[in-house]
Formats: structure tokens, sequence, C-alpha cells
């Protein structure tokens, strides 16, 4: 992170500067960065003192973790956040509805589609929308699709039809075959479906999608609930620590640097709060380039096993988090290209087409009805303007701020293409979808 620095004029000296009346203003101003609500004005620092925030037990909530652990809430003004273990997404959704006032949350790690679904009323009781403010992406790449020892030897990778194969036997004896994800139309449930269709296999028809939350998934596999499952790190590398299932794919093998959790707060408290809300985005910032840092990974894994936290061993974290990909097959990754990412290739900024693809596959598969706007939702629910003041006022790199509010084309990896210019030629060059789409 770029320090602030002390702006001088005329090549006056540090001593000068601090003799000279106008710029000891000066100094003093510039030098407020550094302590609580520096960003601020004397005076016009955050209207609250805090906020009640959610998280699922996942590694990709790491930047939350330590913003918290190391004291960022309170530098930047903001001591009294409160970071809640939620059970699953569906309570996460349910306590965001209820918000602080109705003894629930203000605002979550997320999924990137569900505050769409929840601004929408897609997946509220009785579909009334709840509106919520997208302020930052958490995180790129490192989830992952795994597969049960049921199937050890087929060693299951990107290419899914071998799997097919061998599932459609299992169907025709009779016996259930079911893939689980986190929450119907998030991201696990996206990418477990691109890829079950990539290979041929429509989650729709040919095997059963059920939601399980994320600390379940080891122990529901170890009792044969699924034979498959897509979730985030640390839960992956467990199973393959505990010789349950193993690896089958990186989503980054999927789509290389794709988007993955946000972090996301109810629309009214960012409108009541707004320098709140760009604080407490500071914090979370500053601690999502400290978790980038290849020296901090071994005490990042350490925080994150902490009981409030994830609560599990290190070690089922540490490896993955330094680019170190046992796929439980035999396949041993160093250096992953698909490590998670935290801050480097602008992995917290909130692109907009990241939004759009969201949103488009979940139009594929009925979350949303065809044809819907989303582009004039993406307007109301990604707040990049607060995500830009909170870089700006940390001092960040101007490399390090996008100019643009898409990152393009995207291709996967089966050929595909999305275009944020022309959604509807993506969801017609896909073979497998909803039949009204």
């Amino acid at each position: 992170m770029t320090k602030p620095t002390i702006p001088t004029s005329n090549g006056f000296s540090r001593r000068r500067l601090l003799k000279a009346t106008a710029g000891t203003a000066a100094l003093l101003a510039a030098a407020k960065l550094n302590f609580p609500a520096g960003a601020f004005a004397q005076g016009a620092g955050p209207e609250v003192k805090g906020a009640k925030l959610g998280f699922i037990a996942l590694s990709d909530a790491g930047a939350l973790f330590v913003a918290k652990d190391k004291g960022l809430f309170a530098k930047h003004g903001v001591p009294d956040v409160d970071v809640q273990k939620q059970a699953s997404w569906g309570t996460t959704r349910d306590n965001l509805v209820l918000g602080s006032e109705g003894n629930g949350i203000d605002g979550a790690h997320i999924l990137t589609p569900m505050p769409y679904l929840i601004s929408a009323g897609k997946v509220t009781q009785n579909n009334q929308p709840t509106p919520m403010s997208i302020l930052a992406r958490l995180n790129l790449d490192a989830q992952c699709i795994s597969v049960s020892n049921e199937y050890a030897d087929l060693k299951v990778g990107l290419d899914a039809k071998p799997f097919k194969e061998a599932l459609e036997k299992k169907k025709a004896a009779g016996k259930p075959i079911k893939a689980a994800m986190t929450f119907p139309g998030g991201t696990h449930d996206l990418w477990i479906r691109y890829w079950l269709a990539a290979g041929g296999i429509d989650p729709d028809k040919d095997i059963e999608t059920i939601t399980v939350p994320p600390p379940q998934m080891v122990a529901n596999m170890k009792v044969g609930t699924m034979d498959c499952f897509c979730v985030g790190e640390p839960w992956p590398g467990q199973l393959v620590h505990q010789k349950i299932g193993y690896t089958a794919v990186n989503t980054g093998e999927i789509w290389n640097k794709h988007p993955e959790k946000s972090f996301a707060m109810r629309s009214a408290w960012v409108d009541k709060n707004p320098k709140a809300a760009q604080a407490i985005t500071m914090a979370i910032l500053e601690a999502q380039q400290w978790c980038d840092k290849m020296e901090n990974k071994e005490e990042l894994a350490t925080i994150m096993g902490k009981r409030q936290w994830i609560n599990c061993p290190v070690e089922d974290i540490l490896d993955r988090a330094k680019g170190k990909f046992d796929y439980g097959t035999g396949k041993v990754v160093e250096n992953s290209p698909h490590i998670m990412k935290y801050w480097r290739d602008h992995a917290s900024y909130p692109f907009q087409s990241h939004d759009l693809w969201f949103m488009t596959e979940d139009i594929r598969w009925g979350k949303f009805e065809p044809g819907f706007d989303s582009k004039a939702l993406i307007a109301k629910v990604n707040r990049e303007d607060i995500w830009r003041d909170a870089a700006k006022a940390l001092g960040v790199a101007a490399a390090d701020i996008p100019t643009s509010k898409s990152r393009g084309k995207e291709t996967f990896f089966d050929g595909k293409v999305f275009d944020p210019e022309d959604p509807a030629a993506y969801l017609k060059s896909l073979s497998i979808k909803r039949a009204d789409v």
C-alpha cells in the first residue's frame, strides 16, 4: 500500500515546513491519515463507531478476520465493528433482511450474486426486496469442485465427461446421485453447474443439486450424502487431508482470475452512514493488501484457523493459502496461478462486468426471468464509487485503481466467451440451459 505523503511546497525541508503556519496546517491535515478516522475532516468522521458484519467460515473472508484482529477497523474510526459467524448463507440472507435494528446484521462477506437476489426479492420471504450495496470484491479464484473417493479410479478433472458415464451407471442401478453447493444461484452453484454442463451433465435433470453449508461439506461427503460438491477453502483441502475425496477442479481452471465473494451492506445503512461505509471499506482494503503478501501467509493461516473464525487446523489452510495444491490424486501443483487473490490483479475492485456474468448465469438457470434488466439493477447495487473513494483515501497507487467498470471479454476453459456488451450472445452459445432462455 502506498503511504500518504506529506505535501511540501517550493522545495521546503520538513524542518522549514514545520516552522511555517500554512505548512503546519498542511502537515497536520496529511498526518491525520495515519490516525483513526484520518480520511475525514475534523468533526466529520464516521457517523457511527461500528456495524454488525456477518461471515461464513471460509478463507475468502480472511480480510474481515485480519481487519478485526489487527485493529484496522479501529484505525479507520469504526472500532465497534462486530464480525459475527453465520451458520449458512441462508442465515446470512435472513439476518441481512432483519438488519442490526432487528437483531440481524448490517453487512456481510457474501456470495457475489446474493446481494442481487436479495435486492430483487428473489430469495427473500414473500419476495420482499431488501436493497443491498456491494462495496468491494473480497477475492478471486481458489474455490474447488471435489469428488468422492467412490470415483477415485477415474481421477476426474476439468473434463467431466468420464464422470457423466459413471453417474449414468449409478443412476441406472437405482441409486441417488447428488451434487452439493452452498446456496441456490450463488457462486458455488454456478461453478458446479458450469462444469457439469460443459461435460454434458444437465444439473437440473441428470443429477440432484442440494444445498449444504460450507463447514458441513466434508462431514456430509464422509457419510455419502453427495457424489461431488463445490465450496471454497479450507474445506476442499481438509477433504484431501482426511482422504475422503479429491479435488477435481480449482475453479480458476474454469475461468482464470474469476470473481468470487463480495463485501456488501444493506443500502439503507450505507445511505444513512456513508462515511462509516467508506471507513469500513478502507479497513477491508488495507487488510486485503496485507493478506496478499506471501510473507504474511503463515500468520494469515493462523488467524483464519482461530476458533472464532474458521475453527479448523492450520495445516488444512496453509498449503493452499501459499499456492501449493495437492489434488489428492497424485497431482500436486506448486505455486499455483489459481491461488486465492485478495488484492493483486485488481481482486478487490467490484467490476460491474463481473456482476453481469453472475446475473446472466442466474438467468440461464432460472433465478432471474429471461430479459431481466440486469444492468439497471447493477447500477443500483454496485457501489464502485465508495470503493474508489476508500482507495484514494488510503493512498492506493493509481495503477491499482481500475479505470473501467469492465474487465472486458472473459474466456472459459471450454472456449465459451462472455462479452459484457452482448450477454444474450453468450447465453445463446450455451448448449445446456433452461428451455425458456
